[in-house]
């Protein structure tokens, strides 16, 4: 009696890899989106005040200044991470929902 080989090893099933989501990379980008639109908000009532000046210089000048004194990036660094967070954890931001 021949000795029994051993049963064949059954050919793993093609699976395909998972798809690439780069959450981490959109997140970023969502933060640096969200920071420039808050800091944006923080001068934007300055800036619709200086609208009543006559364009030139001055109002230039002014706008730049109103924007110095105005903006707060911490703030905005803080609303920014929130926005993301609250956005990511409800899944409401594109690309960042997981499955």
């Amino acid at each position: 009696m021949p000795p029994s080989a051993p049963p064949p090893e059954p050919k793993p099933a093609n699976r395909r890899p998972p798809p690439f989501r780069p959450r981490f990379t959109i997140g970023i980008f969502y933060l640096v989106a969200f920071f420039f639109l808050f800091s944006f908000l923080q001068i934007l009532p300055d800036l619709i005040a200086l609208l009543e000046m006559p364009p030139g210089p001055d109002q230039k000048a002014a706008a730049a200044e109103a924007a110095r004194l105005h903006s707060s990036p911490l703030v905005a660094s803080l609303l920014a991470l929130f926005a993301t967070s609250i956005g990511s954890y409800y899944r409401v931001l594109p690309g960042m929902k997981i499955d």
